[in-house]
């Protein structure tokens, strides 16, 4: 079975692969989860927060917005120390920063889905990649997104960062052309 490539690193990579991975997500929660873990990525492989995913979960009051937006000093010092996620206390700030604007944006916006969507006119971009090294690190519309956010607040949510996660959610399918989850996605 042909999948992209760095699915085959690891069997989480290929659960992930297989199951989440360009597959159009509209759940508030889980975009803000997918927002995060980018976040918390960046710097670092995939794997890394792959494997931290289950302890981010917890550790994070299952990425509900309204709860880490009201952090105390003493929940950041708790989080410092907790070996199960990454140690880095601006990824953690970021984390809260994030679920304050994330909140702002929903209350703008009526949903987070409606406003992160609208980069890409509400559907996937269907890309037709034939090889890994053809695949974009960042494109016009994750710099885009990227600078929105910012304005809006957002940490750790530069344009490659945000093309990842235009990747993860599905906003884009960048599954390549052989893999088999292309035409499934």
């Amino acid at each position: 079975m042909n999948r992209c490539e760095w699915a085959n690193s690891g069997p989480l990579e290929l659960k992930y692969h297989d199951e989440e991975w360009g597959v159009p997500v509209h759940d508030d929660r889980l975009l803000f989860e997918m927002l995060i873990l980018e976040g918390a990525q960046s710097g670092l492989s995939w794997s890394t927060i792959l494997k931290k995913r289950e302890s981010y979960l917890e550790a994070f009051d299952d990425f509900d917005a309204e709860k880490i937006s009201k952090y105390s000093e003493v929940k950041i010092e708790e989080l410092m120390n907790n070996a199960g996620i990454v140690r880095h206390k601006l990824k953690i700030n970021a984390a809260i920063a994030n679920a304050k604007s994330f909140l702002e944006i929903q209350k703008e916006y009526g949903t987070f889905d409606q406003y992160i969507w609208s980069f890409v006119n509400g559907h996937p971009v269907i890309n037709k990649w034939a090889v890994l090294s053809d695949v974009p690190v960042s494109t016009a519309e994750s710099l885009e997104m990227s600078k929105s956010l910012k304005k809006k607040g957002f940490k750790f949510i530069g344009a490659t960062t945000c093309y990842a996660y235009m990747q993860a959610v599905g906003m884009v399918n960048d599954h390549l052309i052989p893999c088999f989850r292309y035409s499934e996605v």
